[in-house]
Parts: structure tokens; sequence; C-alpha cells
């Protein structure tokens, strides 16, 4: 079988799969609209419309459609080599996808667990800056810049020039709301809550992945990385 042709069957098993998992009705469910029919799900064209919010937990960035059907919680660790290998090889683009097709939320926890690991306050610094940048309604290309640059795992990298600096790539991100949330420090709270949150999440490592709250099984975990294949993953865990 070719490569084109593999990634055709994939993708095909991955449409399959989400509808059927639609059609059951897992997750939170849409609004039934006025003739008993479900709503259809709102659908974004790019990642500018795509709805960003704090979850009242205070710890938890929420990304898409409050209406989706499957939620898909990320833990991530800013410094986390791996957490970028999801970002930036497949995963991250197929999640994104998904989450733009307005069936699926992504909802991420910011861990910051390597600072004390390996020193210095990189992830801290990131996961605050982010926190700046939801408030400016840019976390999602906020989010992937950072990812998309993300300085070596043993280099404390994420410095307030860097973060600063990658924010100018991101039009209307930089301002003096924004500038002073990244030298200031303004969400120390947020940070410190998202870790807490991380370490009583029974998660053992960053990335890991939850859907609808279910850990995704070991033999499913490598699919993630992939554009085509984390769909199938996705799916698979929801119907579980």
């Amino acid at each position: 079988m070719g490569e084109r042709h593999g990634r055709r069957v994939l993708a095909a098993a991955a449409a399959a799969v989400l509808v059927g998992v639609l059609a059951t009705g897992c997750g939170e469910g849409h609004a039934e609209a006025g003739d008993g029919k479900p709503d259809a799900p709102t659908a974004y064209k790019d990642v500018a419309e795509i709805p960003e919010a704090l979850a009242p937990d205070g710890s938890t960035i929420r990304v898409g459609s409050p209406r989706a059907e499957i939620v898909v919680h990320v833990y991530e660790d800013l410094r986390c080599p791996v957490c970028a290998e999801f970002e930036n090889q497949g995963g991250g683009e197929g999640l994104r996808e998904m989450v733009l097709s307005g069936e699926v939320r992504a909802e991420y926890t910011l861990a910051s667990f390597l600072d004390d690991k390996l020193g210095g306050q990189g992830s801290k610094k990131a996961a605050n800056a982010l926190r700046a940048a939801l408030d400016a309604g840019k976390f999602v290309e906020y989010h992937e810049a950072l990812f998309a640059h993300q300085p070596e795992e043993a280099v404390d990298g994420y410095t307030d020039a860097f973060l600063l600096d990658r924010a100018s790539q991101v039009p209307g991100l930089r301002g003096t709301e924004f500038d002073a949330a990244v030298e200031g420090m303004k969400h120390r709270d947020f940070v410190t809550a998202s870790e807490e949150a991380f370490q009583k999440s029974g998660v053992s490592g960053t990335p890991t992945m939850k859907v609808d709250g279910r850990a995704i099984p070991d033999h499913l975990s490598g699919g993630i990385f992939d554009k085509e294949t984390l769909p199938i993953v996705v799916g698979a865990t929801a119907r579980s």
C-alpha cells in the first residue's frame, strides 16, 4: 500500500469513527432545535473565530464551541520537547482542524513542573503569558507561536524578552496591558492553579490527552502525534 493511499484510508476511517461517535450522542450533546433535531455544530473559518475562555475551575483554558460533542483535554508543559513534537509535527494541526469543525472542544492544562526539574522559570513565564494572551482573545495563535519556536528544554529560554518578541508575531496581541502582564507575572495564581490541577489529574507526564475524561489507551497513544490518526484515536476513546 502506498503512503498516499494509506493516508486516504486513515482519513476515511477517521471520518467514519467521528461520525459514529457523534451519531450515538457521546459527550455533552447539542441543544435541540425546535423541530426536535439537534443543531448543527458551529464551524469556524479560521482560528481567529474560535471561542476562548477560562473554565470556572480557574486552571483550564477552553478553546472551541461550547456545544462541541467531544472534549479533548491536553496536558502540556511549554518547555517539554515532546509537547512541541505533538504541536508541530501533525497532532496540533489535527486537533485544530477538529476544533474548527465545531465537533470538538480542546481544553488545556498548562503544567510547569519542568522548572523545578531543570531550574529556571520558563514554564511558569510561558503559562503566565498564555493566560495574558487569553485576555486578548489570542491564546490559540500565541500558543502555536510559542511551540513553533520553543527553546531547548535545558535552556531557560522563555524570558520576558523572548515572550514579547514572539507576541510581536501575533497581530493585535502586543500592547501596554499584555506587556505589563508578561513582565509582572500578573497571572501567577493561574500558573500555580494549573500546576496543582496537573498534579491532581493522575497524569504522569506531558503531553497527555484525555477524551471526555477518559485517558487515551496505551496502544493508541502514539497515534496522537499524526494528523491523520489523531481523529481515529479521539473517536475510538470517546466511544469506548
